[in-house]
This record gives structure tokens, C-alpha cells and sequence, in this order.
């Protein structure tokens, strides 16, 4: 104990010895929060606490790996026994342990995006809905939203107010949607990554004895990341805390950047509210970036109103200016800063995956692709097609997935013609029909064909039907996952078919299986997971995030290419961030409220502490939007900055290499005025008094509107695709701007 004590600073140590009752620890970017909350952990087992007493949460389950090991090498092979993991993963083992309660069966399925959409899209063509208008994104966005905030179906249709919106939005039907999506589900033994969190606020809620149970289970509850939690996970863990009062939240409010999935930063903000009693410990010494980083960030967040105030400094070294690239083009800055990891990977000797290309949107990640292929730098996507969404590895999954549970309707509509077997949509429809109209479970009907349905079908259905039964009696006899995956595989046909395709894509295909199989193998062989059924295995795979997945081919030396949001968490020697306009960062979709804009320059305090050595910003004077050649103006957080940090970089079509020099006070202005100089300043719009948004529904072109930044303007476009309307609107002020109506508030004026 004595050893990794002495190694914290002093906030650091005394989070780590804080005994009894509720702890908040807000770490600065860089700070050493995992290990931190690591050696706390470490600390009560060494303290007598059982470990079978702490439950610690996290947000993904790399982080929850990194940390179980950490604790391993402290205290040995106890520390297994901690209840680790995300929300998801902890919420998904409570739910199996209890599901009776709600009425599924512990094998219940776990359903991705992709299987709630192709669900949905089903509910909307028996609906006789059109799905230009009901996409299925939107529906599914729309009801988990309402799932993060506890909302029911039944809660849903009966809120004047949610419908009065869905009514505006020209979609009424998305609570009778919503509804029977969640039947289907529970009919199905399926839950959704949504129901996971909000069918464990339902059990705690309904059956105060499990409660009970889990309150007394756990004395210690920890929560990583805070700042990101939602409104049903706070809800989750305050519950569970509320007979021992020692839970232990770390985070950091000006990393809050989820709001749009949900995350709450009222959880971390009023904290202290909620638990009155709580010790508040700041980490506010930066290990990771240099002095010229820090301060940077700390000028830029030192604007946002709502906040925990503190003061983040390092002792590294002072380090460089940050740079900031002017380009003419989106494609000169994909250009510009291609060149510059060019030239300081030869000057530093530095490797590919040292660099990290970090932007707003993933549609900007073109000009860098193509600058990077051109000089033959290999480079990474993050966000592009997870190896657990190919369709290849979801067929088999989805195979593994039915004999597990014979309700998952989405598995079973995937596998029941593949490989083909002569059986078509009209006879998979006869039978989800029979299924519904008797009141069975799909299986039911499959394995009892004849009862339901005739004519020629019922030969392929009933061979369909023998084989599944085989699959399930390995189960039952007790084979291991990998043992009846590589059955299934190899018996199902996915293998042949795939191996008899000898194009490269075929190849790909087969080789994509062969290393599903041989990631349960690994899964069957790693001596931590007790439990080695398919199971077992298939809720791993379901909750896996793309923080945990990796590399396809195993080389690391690519530089990073990803949105700033995704970037979190990590830490890279050399950081570009790109694209930095007005419009663009910060989003134009994100400056109608106070709220929004102070995420957006949360995102871009994040974007800046991803840095340790090295930091450079670039935007473009212009850059094609919707298939227009658009005028840029640098961002506002340029401007932000304090610029005693900033270098200024000339960057101009006819030169691919840089000329830095320390920057004026002030030049961002002039910057400014150079950017678009056919452009009349921004002014200021006073919004007119009573100002308040009208109904847009019904908007046309030559409308005159006034918008409360932009000022008055004429409605010059509509572009109407479904529930995606933008009007392109002519502003006296500022010139063109194209809106998207469901965000942009608008005063119709004539």
C-alpha cells in the first residue's frame, strides 16, 4: 500500500483514503483519474472490504478491464470479484438474475440498433405507415430518447405534450409505434440497449425486495465518468447508495459531451444537492499535455458559465505554440495538414499512430483520406464499420443467437432462408401471422409446422426446424460456445457458401467467420470467464462498444482519424483539429440556447486536452456544403483563445510547406477580415421584442423570417425530404444561410 501511495500527489491520496460516505472527485483532463479510482478500490480490499461488496461502473468495458487488472497486480486474484463493468453489462447480469420479476426468461436477447430498426421497419409496413416520413431511425431515436428520460409507451401516449410535438413533427403515430415496439420485444424475450437501463429502474421501482437485496449487496458504489451518466443511470445508482451512503463519482463537468445521447450534466452539477454530506476532492494537476496545451484549454472552457469551477495546471515542460493552419479549400486543409504530419514525422522521428486528425462531423474526414493516401501514410478510421455489424458475423451470431432463445423474432426473419432453403418472404410471413393470431411464440408455429401452415413450404420449414432442434441439444448437453458455434457454422452451411465464393470479397467474408470462431475460442479458453456457454458469450458480443473492438489487421502504426466525441478518453503526441468554422464547430444546429453552445465549447476543451506534445487548429476559407461552395468564417473559439499561445501558419494554394511565426495580438481579427472579404461583417441582431418562434410547418418560399442571431431574411429554398426540411434563407445581415427547420427558430414575419 505504502508503494502506490507514495506515488500520489496529495488531492490524489486523499481521494484514495477517503473512508465512509459520499465522495466527488472532480478530475481535471490528464489529471490521473483511473488511477485514482483504481487505488481506491485497492485501498478498501486492502481495508478488510469484501470485494464482493463493490460494485464499480464504467462506460466501456476496455476501461473496466484496465482497471480490474490494475487492481489484480495490487491485491491478487480478490479482485475478480468485484462486481466491474458498464452500466449495460452490470444492469444486462442483474436482469438475468432477476428476470422472472418482469416476466422474461434469463436467456433473453439482446437487441442492437441495427435488429431495433429492422424491428421497427416491420411495425411501420404493417402500420401501412409511409416510411419516407416514418424512418426508422427517427422512430428509434425518438423512443429511446423517451426510454432515457423513464418514459413508458403507455407515458408516451398519454403526454398531451409529447404528442403535441409528434404532431408538429408530422409523425402522431410514434406513440402507437413506440407501443408496439415494446410488445413485440417482450414477446420476442428481447431487450434493447435502452430497456437494459430502463427495465432496471422497473425492478427496482415495482420490487422494493430486489432493491433491497442490491442495497444491501453493495456498500460501496463507484462511478466513473459522471458527467456522462443520463437520467435513468443516476436514478439507478443513487438508489443503490441510499443505505450506505458511500458512493464515489468521478468526472469532470467541462467533459460533458453527450447530451445528445441523453447524459445529464444537472447529475454532476448538483451533486452536492443530492448528497449533502459529500466530500468534494479536485485533481487539478495535468500529467498528460504541456504548459502552452493546459493553458490553452483552460482559456477557452474559463468561458462557460455553467461549471465546477478549477484551476488545471501542469509542471511538464512549457512546449511549443499551438498552430494554426489557414487554407483556402476543405481540400488544401486536407492538404495542409497532411503535409505537416508529413514533415513532423521526419523532423521527430515519430510514428503514424503519434497523430491524431480530430473533427466535428465524420462527412469531414474526405480531404484527409485522400491527402493521406496520396503521400501513402496509412491511416484508421474510428467509427467506420464495426467487425460485429458485418453481415457475414451477424448472420452467424444471429443462428447462435435463435437456438439460445426460439422467441428472437429478428434472428429468426435473418436465418430462416440463409442459406437459401426455397423458403420466401410471403411463407415467413404466414408464419409470423399464425404466430400473432395463435398467441405462440414464432417457434412454436416453425416446430409445429403442419398445425399452421400447408402446401410445399412445410418440407424446407421442417428441415429448418430438425436442425435448430440439433443445435439446442448440444446446448443442453452441455457444449461449451465454442463447441456449438463451430457446429453451427460448419452444419448451418454459412461456411460453405462462404468458401465456395472465391471472389476476394468471398474471401474476406469467410476469413471474417473463421475469426468470430476464433474469438469464442478465445472466450472458452481465457480462465477468468467461468462460465463458458454461448449464453454467456453472445451478451459479451452484445455489449460490446467500438472502444473495445480492434484493429482489423493488427497494425497499429496508422494515424487516427475521428470525431472529437469519439476521441475522448484518449491521448495522442501530436493532435490536429480541423475544421474549425463557424457553422461547422461550433455546429450550427448548436447555437440557440446557452446550453448548447457551452457543450460545443466543452467539445472543444476535449478536442484540446486529447494533446500531449503537440497541437494544431485549421479551417478553411471555403468548403462545399450540400453541393454548394460555401464562405467560411474562422470559429468563434479561435477567437476565444487566449492568443499569447497561438502561432499563426501562412498556408496558400502555391505552397505545400509551412512558414510559422509568433502571433500578433489580434491577428485572428485580421484573419477574419480577409476570410470572405465579398462578405459584410457580422452584425449583431437584436432580437424584435416578444420575439418568439412560429410554427414552420407550412413555410414557403418568399416568406420573409427573422431569425434571432442571423436577423431578418427571405425564404429563398425548401428542400422537404420527410421529416429533414431545410429552407435556405437569403439574410440581410449575413447573407445565405440553409437551416434545418427542426432545430432553427424562426419568426415568420409576412
Amino acid at each position: 500500500m505504502t508503494d502506490y501511495l507514495s506515488s500520489l500527489n496529495e488531492p490524489q491520496r486523499q481521494a484514495v483514503m477517503h473512508g465512509e460516505g459520499p465522495l466527488m472527485i472532480i478530475a481535471g483532463a490528464g489529471s490521473g483519474k483511473t488511477r485514482v479510482l483504481t487505488f481506491r478500490i485497492a485501498h478498501l480490499i486492502e481495508n478488510g472490504v469484501d470485494p464482493f461488496r463493490i460494485l464499480s461502473l464504467t462506460f466501456t468495458n476496455k476501461a473496466a478491464a484496465e482497471m480490474r487488472h490494475r487492481i489484480e497486480t495490487s491485491v491478487g486474484y480478490e479482485a475478480r470479484n468485484i462486481w466491474m463493468g458498464t452500466f449495460h453489462s452490470v444492469f444486462a447480469k442483474i436482469l438475468r438474475i432477476e428476470a422472472k420479476y418482469l416476466g422474461y426468461t434469463s436467456n433473453f436477447s439482446i437487441y442492437d440498433t441495427d435488429d431495433s430498426k429492422s424491428l421497427l421497419r416491420s411495425i411501420i409496413k404493417e402500420f401501412n405507415l409511409d416510411d419516407k416520413v416514418y424512418k426508422a431511425n427517427a422512430v428509434f431515436n425518438r423512443i429511446s430518447g423517451a426510454k432515457n428520460r423513464l418514459v413508458s409507451a403507455d407515458d408516451y401516449l398519454n403526454n398531451s405534450i409529447i404528442q403535441a410535438d409528434d404532431k408538429a413533427a408530422r409523425m402522431p403515430e410514434i406513440g402507437r409505434l413506440y407501443k408496439a415496439y415494446t410488445v413485440r420485444c417482450f414477446q420476442a424475450n428481447a431487450m434493447d440497449f435502452d430497456d437494459l437501463l430502463f427495465n432496471t429502474n422497473v425492478l427496482f421501482r415495482d420490487f422494493p425486495e430486489v432493491l433491497y437485496k442490491y442495497q444491501h449487496k453493495f456498500h460501496y458504489v463507484m462511478v466513473d465518468e459522471f458527467q456522462d451518466t443520463n437520467v435513468s443511470q443516476y436514478l439507478i445508482t443513487r438508489k443503490l447508495s441510499a443505505v450506505h451512503q458511500n458512493i464515489c463519482v468521478v468526472g469532470d463537468d467541462a467533459q460533458s459531451i453527450y447530451a445528445f445521447r441523453g447524459a445529464n450534466i444537472e447529475n454532476i452539477l448538483n451533486f452536492e444537492k443530492d448528497f449533502p454530506a459529500v466530500r468534494t476532492i479536485k485533481l487539478e494537476q495535468n500529467y498528460r499535455s504541456t504548459q502552452n496545451i493546459v493553458n490553452t484549454a483552460n482559456s477557452v472552457i474559463a468561458r462557460n458559465k455553467a461549471q465546477l469551477r478549477k484551476e488545471v495546471f501542469t509542471e511538464n515542460e512549457e512546449g511549443t505554440l499551438i498552430d494554426v493552419i489557414k487554407a483556402n479549400s476543405d481540400n488544401e486543409e486536407g492538404r495542409l495538414v497532411v503535409t505537416s504530419i508529413f514533415e513532423e514525422k521526419m523532423q521527430g522521428s515519430l510514428r503514424n499512430n503519434d497523430f491524431a486528425i480530430l473533427y466535428r462531423t465524420n462527412a469531414q474526414s474526405r480531404s484527409f483520406e485522400e491527402a493521406l493516401r496520396r503521400l501513402g501514410i496509412k491511416y484508421r478510421i474510428v467509427g467506420g464499420l464495426s467487425f460485429y455489424q458485418r453481415k457475414e458475423i451477424k448472420d452467424l451470431l444471429a443462428y447462435l443467437r435463435f437456438i439460445v432463445n426460439q422467441q428472437d423474432e429478428e434472428a429468426f426473419k435473418r436465418i430462416i432462408n440463409l442459406p437459401k432453403r426455397g423458403i420466401g418472404d410471403t411463407t415467413v410471413a404466414k408464419i409470423t401471422v399464425s404466430a400473432a393470431e395463435n398467441s405462440v411464440p414464432i417457434w412454436d408455429v416453425v416446430s409445429n409446422i403442419h398445425q399452421y401452415v400447408s402446401g410445399r413450404a412445410t418440407v424446407p420449414i421442417d428441415k429448418f426446424a430438425y436442425l435448430i432442434k440439433s443445435f439446442m441439444l448440444m446446448i443442453d448437453q452441455g457444449k461449451d460456445a465454442f463447441e456449438v458455434a463451430t457446429h453451427v457454422a460448419k452444419t448451418s452451411g454459412i461456411l460453405r457458401e462462404l468458401y465456395e465464393d472465391k471472389t476476394v470479397e468471398g474471401l474476406s467474408r469467410y476469413e471474417n467467420v473463421q475469426e468470430l470462431l476464433n474469438a469464442i475460442k478465445e472466450f472458452v479458453d481465457n480462465p477468468e470467464n467461468e462460465d463458458k456457454t454461448l449464453g454467456t458469450f453472445l451478451q459479451s458480443v452484445a455489449l460490446l462498444t467500438n472502444a473495445d473492438e480492434p484493429d482489423d489487421d493488427g497494425d497499429n502504426d496508422r494515424v487516427t482519424l475521428m470525431t472529437i466525441h469519439s476521441a475522448k478518453g484518449l491521448e495522442f503526441k501530436n493532435v490536429y483539429v480541423v475544421g474549425m468554422e463557424e457553422d461547422l464547430f461550433p455546429s450550427q444546429m448548436m447555437l440557440e440556447s446557452r446550453q448548447d453552445l457551452e457543450e460545443e465549447r466543452r467539445l472543444f476543451y476535449v478536442a484540446i486536452t486529447r494533446a500531449e506534445q503537440k497541437l494544431t487548429f485549421s479551417y478553411a476559407e471555403s468548403r462545399y456544403q450540400w453541393g454548394r461552395l460555401k464562405m467560411c468564417e474562422p470559429s468563434r473559439f479561435l477567437l476565444e483563445v487566449d492568443q499569447r499561445f497561438l502561432n499563426t501558419t501562412k498556408a496558400t494554394r502555391e505552397m505545400a510547406t509551412r512558414e510559422t511565426q509568433p502571433a500578433p495580438m489580434g491577428f485572428l481579427k485580421n484573419i477574419t477580415q480577409k476570410t470572405a472579404p465579398s462578405r459584410a461583417p457580422v452584425a449583431t441582431h437584436q432580437p424584435s421584442e416578444g420575439f418568439a418562434p412560429s410554427d414552420t410547418s407550412g413555410l414557403t418560399e418568399g416568406q420573409k423570417v427573422e431569425h434571432p442571431k442571423f436577423g431578418f431574411g427571405v425564404v429563398s429554398k425548401m428542400d422537404i425530404n420527410g421529416t429533414d426540411r431545410k429552407a435556405t434563407v437569403k439574410f440581410d445581415a449575413v447573407g445565405e444561410k440553409t437551416l434545418l427547420l427542426s432545430f432553427a427558430k424562426l419568426r415568420i414575419v409576412e
